[in-house]
């Protein structure tokens, strides 16, 4: 049989096996009573996670690139400017699935490592009207973590939609939907909800559900919030099938989350991060993203001298650890390790044991045992 290894990529994340169970169950009709039961309460967790009253959740076959098509053309028309805050590979994306279909865009990007400031997102307002502004949470290829409540806060009176790509960070961080004035969260269900890839999800507010339906129609059809819309008031409907297990496996995911409390979750990504951290940097180890930007949720971490990448990766793997290489600008230079979802302490410390057994076959020299150690007394607070 072929070993297990742990997950510890920037997504998929580790599958608790609450939700590994779910997703055996036989599968069911996709307008039974069973998923209809399970799709309302799956949305109504959904919006408690992104604290949420007053708007629209959705649950949709697909995945994160879905997601950003989907908040996109239910927001913006052509003729009309967005703008979008990039901190890194994942805003240079949505800028292209704009052009795509023909929306006209501008691009702010931050510096690899760190992130858009406000300041800036206020000066490009001042020059020039904008119908919609996007920003990556969390971009997974930088690990720099976007100041959303502040971006918020320049936004609260102008009149442009507010999009959040939480594809990295929705559960995991911190996302205060009606609070801050968000308009659309978008997410995926394989980061922090520790959920198997297959879905596309949105938490849209009311002023971008009225956006939508003051536009006469969109270049789409599966992508329509307003085809889909009914469907999640009364699941029992049909418009397109879902993934049966796949929602049956986010519906468990989100009792997890409510069961482990939503701020408590924020607080344990947040300590883990630092564990992570203070291990690879006591056993000589650095952090590409600028400190001020570190996210909560995974790190891109520079090797120190003597370690090669492939080396590392596969000898990582090999004792049980997998983790993703470098993108761009970064390939060979890092590893991208996450830490978000339902990752345990134990799994924490089986990663760091895995850590310190790879730098002693790469004859790398340090103290044994003290990454573990260090993290252990982040755990131990």
């Amino acid at each position: 049989m072929q070993t297990e290894k742990l997950l510890m990529i920037p997504g998929p994340s580790p599958v608790h096996p609450r939700i590994l169970n779910s997703l055996s169950l036989p599968t069911v009709s996709h307008v039974s009573p069973e998923l209809s039961e399970e799709l309302k309460e799956a949305l109504a967790a959904l919006k408690k996670i992104v604290f949420c009253e007053r708007g629209e959740p959705f649950i949709v076959a697909g995945a994160g690139t879905l997601a950003m098509e989907m908040a996109l053309l239910n927001t913006i028309e052509k003729g009309e400017r967005f703008l979008v805050l990039s901190q890194g590979f994942f805003g240079q994306r949505m800028e292209l699935i704009g052009k795509s279909f023909g929306l006209d865009c501008d691009l702010i990007e931050s510096e690899w490592g760190k992130a858009v400031l406000p300041e800036e997102l206020e000066k490009k307002l001042s020059e020039k009207v904008y119908k919609a502004v996007v920003s990556t949470h969390v971009d997974t290829a930088t690990g720099a973590c976007a100041p959303e409540k502040d971006y918020a806060e320049v936004l609260k009176d102008n009149d442009a939609v507010f999009i959040i790509d939480g594809v990295c960070a929705t559960g995991g961080i911190e996302e205060r939907m009606d609070d801050w004035g968000l308009d659309v969260i978008l997410t995926a269900a394989q980061k922090c909800f520790g959920v198997p890839p297959g879905l596309a999800i949105l938490v849209v507010s009311e002023k971008a559900m009225e956006k939508r339906r003051s536009m006469n129609a969109i270049p789409a059809y599966y992508s329509d919030l307003l085809n889909w819309l009914p469907i999640m008031k009364d699941p029992s409907k049909y418009f397109s099938t879902p993934c049966v297990n796949e929602i049956r496996a986010f519906h468990e995911s989100t009792k997890i989350i409510l069961e482990e409390g939503v701020e408590r979750r924020f607080s344990r990504h947040a300590q883990i991060a630092l564990a992570i951290r203070r291990a690879l940097a006591e056993l000589g180890f650095s952090f590409f993203t600028e400190e001020p930007f570190l996210a909560d949720t995974l790190s891109v971490v520079r090797y120190p001298d003597g370690i090669e990448d492939k080396p590392f990766r596969s000898t990582f793997s090999n004792n049980g650890i997998v983790v993703a290489g470098g993108l761009g600008e970064t390939a060979g230079k890092v590893f991208r390790m996450g830490h978000m979802g339902n990752l345990s302490v134990s799994q924490v410390f089986f990663a760091l044991d895995a850590l310190e057994r790879t730098l002693s076959s790469l004859n790398y020299k340090f103290e044994e045992g003290s990454g573990v150690q260090a993290a252990k007394k982040v755990l131990e607070e």
